[in-house]
């Protein structure tokens, strides 16, 4: 039983910037930038990247994402798997981004306090490897929904089938993929079933310790709570045989 307390960034629609136009733009003709115009920072940069995710196919089904309350260059995501080896995880990553962004990409990592997510791409630590799809990171072109949906799309056949031995965090993780199959499906469903354990979902999570704390908490509902809530949104009972 789960509650997510957002801190929701305040979104300006006006500002919610269509970066796919944008980038079509820019490969026809670059727009000059008069020489005593205001620098874009990488905060405001965040801030019109966060609206964006509002439009349309910007930010991936099942992916939820929001900023640190304490800082911008921070956000922490969720991600519900549907299907596929890993369905039914619920894995928590953060991004930190640099101060030189969009110039350099963020660090992607997720959320190992029970076990490691079991996965190519993915450390025993929790870094996730962006370089096998932004490489090089270019900053006209790239932009922070690009990453979520590729880290949507590393869980999914098609990606693993594509990925090299030496883009790979987790070789053991590659090499089962292609030696053994069945092998690595038990291990991606062990990891998925360890992501929705109690430890992983309300614990303290090590890589989100002191600041910026975590901005996407989840906390186990009572009963009464969850009954409450259910009624709130108008949904039905449970069927039961």
């Amino acid at each position: 039983m789960l509650a997510s307390q957002f801190n929701q960034l305040q979104a300006f629609p006006a500002a919610a910037i269509d970066f796919a136009t944008q980038r079509k733009r820019a490969e026809k003709k670059p727009v000059p930038v008069p020489s005593d115009a205001e620098p874009v920072t990488p905060s405001l940069e965040l801030s019109l990247e966060y609206a964006s995710l509002w439009s349309a196919g910007h930010c991936p089904l099942g992916i939820y994402v929001v900023p640190s309350p304490e800082t911008l260059m921070v956000w922490d995501a969720t991600f519900f798997v549907h299907q596929g080896y890993y369905a039914d995880a619920i894995f928590k990553f953060r991004l930190t981004f640099p101060v030189t962004y969009p110039a350099q990409p963020p660090s992607v990592h997720f959320n190992v306090t029970t076990d490691v997510v079991f996965h190519p791409l993915i450390s025993h630590s929790g870094v996730f490897n962006l370089a096998p799809r932004f490489r090089p990171w270019r900053c006209v072109f790239h932009r922070v929904f690009d990453i979520l949906h590729y880290i949507k799309a590393a869980f999914k056949k098609h990606t693993l089938d594509a990925l090299k031995e030496s883009e790979c965090f987790n070789k053991e993780a590659y090499r089962l993929y292609h030696e053994s199959t069945s092998s690595f499906a038990n291990l991606a469903s062990q990891s998925s079933m360890l992501s929705q354990s109690a430890p992983a979902l309300f614990g303290d999570h090590p890589p989100m310790k002191g600041k910026p704390r975590d901005a996407m908490p989840f906390r186990e509902m009572s009963a009464e709570e969850l009954q409450a809530q259910r009624t709130k949104l108008g949904l039905k009972e449970w069927a039961t045989s």
